[in-house]
């Protein structure tokens, strides 16, 4: 018998963790040395635990900084790089690899049909071609649909693994207890608690083989609620991706927007209602040329603000969705929306009183600079957002992101919530497609 391939997976803490569970766990052709992290902090210095790492890694295996790539392939004889995370541009996909090779190893994508598990029951898929695009307030609408046809919906949400990897493997939240139970970080809460408000059950964590299978036992339908702009999880029956016309274009030039737009059943152009109309029709004529079996839908995305006279004429700090200015690349979100809408007198800069992991953030990513993206993936980047905040010169603060901020945070301003959902332009046209899939 051959020697086993020896594998590096470059991944964020999810797609490269269910790569593996998917294909190589069990596979003696292959031996994974090492994973390395990215976009996420605090992965790098841990171990894929030996609880789900499998009978040929009786050690678990190594993750490191993806700055030592070209070490661990030379050191360790790897003869392949897979790489496995998303929401970066063919330029950075690209170059990595011309990395990777030079280094002395072949480069991998992983597609579709090595890595989809199928389910027993009905799968509605709900993707972007951009992280910020709308995922989450569409999954959310999709629920309300089924709901009143009659289905018990769970939603299954791309992995989010920042703890205890071997303790997330299977992770179920139905209520506000769920989120402090698992310690939930910002990022994840902005995730599970707009489902746990409108009565779904919602699963999450690292083995979704093992996910999957809970989830079917109370599920009509799953409802997979991607992230980033990965591929989903699952062999979905309907897939629905979601297109961003702040960012026209980007659904052929980053990885792996093209494929989910390629792939797509529907595909909804969000936040019409705030976008230009060439970038709109952008879109659409792209859709038309690579994906002309595609339903393609217009939608709005209204923002309410929750006490508008709180922030009318006042000096507001606006806080975005994290992920959305991060590696998401957007300068704004929602929040400035609102604040445009209710007249404030001015939207405060915050980079100048940014605290040590919220300086760091601006640093790694100056498209956020102007607004405070909601960091906090441990206690400690929290306490950095708090001190931030409070050192800021405002008088009120907006806070865009999905959920009630205040929950985690305790800071000497007024705060004010904008939320946001989506609104069909031509309303029905989801219920009566997802009508025909599901019977």
């Amino acid at each position: 018998m051959s020697e086993p391939k020896c594998v590096l997976i470059l991944g964020a803490a999810g797609r490269d963790f269910h790569n593996f569970n998917t294909y190589y766990r069990d596979n003696p052709a292959y031996k994974v040395v090492a994973f390395t992290a990215t976009q996420i902090p605090d992965i790098a210095g841990r171990k894929y635990p030996v609880e789900l790492a499998g009978k040929l890694y009786p050690n678990g295996i190594p993750i490191h900084e993806e700055s030592e790539a070209v070490d661990i392939i030379k050191r360790e004889g790897i003869n392949e790089c897979v790489f496995a995370y998303s929401d970066v541009t063919y330029d950075y996909v690209m170059h990595l690899a011309s990395v990777c090779m030079a280094a002395g190893a072949d480069f991998k994508l992983m597609g579709c049909e090595s890595t989809m598990i199928k389910s027993t029951k009905p799968v509605i898929a709900i993707t972007a071609v951009r992280t910020g695009s709308g995922k989450s307030q569409t999954t959310r609408y999709i629920s309300r649909i089924l709901k009143e046809m009659g289905k018990k919906v769970v939603a299954i949400r791309h992995p989010m693994p920042y703890g205890n990897l071997a303790v997330q493997a299977c992770q179920r939240f139905e209520t506000y207890a769920d989120l402090d139970l698992h310690k939930c970080t910002i990022e994840e809460r902005e995730e599970y608690e707009p489902h746990i408000d409108n009565g779904f059950i919602i699963y999450s964590g690292v083995d979704y083989e093992q996910i999957l299978r809970q989830a079917e036992k109370e599920a009509d339908v799953i409802l997979w609620d991607g992230g980033n702009n990965d591929l989903p999880f699952y062999k979905c029956d309907m897939h629905i991706v979601i297109a961003d016309p702040h960012r026209p274009g980007h659904e052929m030039i980053y990885y792996p927007s093209e494929t989910n737009f390629r792939l797509a059943d529907m595909i909804i152009i969000n936040k019409c209602d705030s976008a230009k109309e060439e970038n709109i029709k952008s879109i659409e004529e792209n859709a038309a040329k690579y994906n002309p079996k595609a339903t393609v839908i217009r939608a709005n995305s209204p923002v309410t603000i929750e006490k508008p006279e709180m922030i009318k004429g006042k000096k507001a700090l606006v806080i975005e969705d994290g992920p959305t200015l991060t590696h998401g690349s957007m300068s704004y979100g929602a929040g400035v929306v609102a604040a445009r809408n209710g007249d404030v007198g001015e939207i405060v800069d915050p980079t100048p009183y940014a605290v040590d992991s919220i300086a760091a953030t601006y640093k790694k990513y100056p498209n956020a600079k102007g607004i405070l993206p909601a960091m906090g993936y441990g206690d400690k980047q929290i306490k950095d957002l708090e001190a931030t905040i409070d050192a800021t010169p405002c008088d009120v603060v907006l806070s865009a992101t999905p959920i009630d901020i205040t929950r985690v945070l305790k800071v000497n301003k007024p705060m004010v919530r904008a939320s946001y959902e989506l609104a069909e332009v031509k309303s029905g046209q989801i219920a009566e497609a997802i009508k025909k899939i599901i019977k």
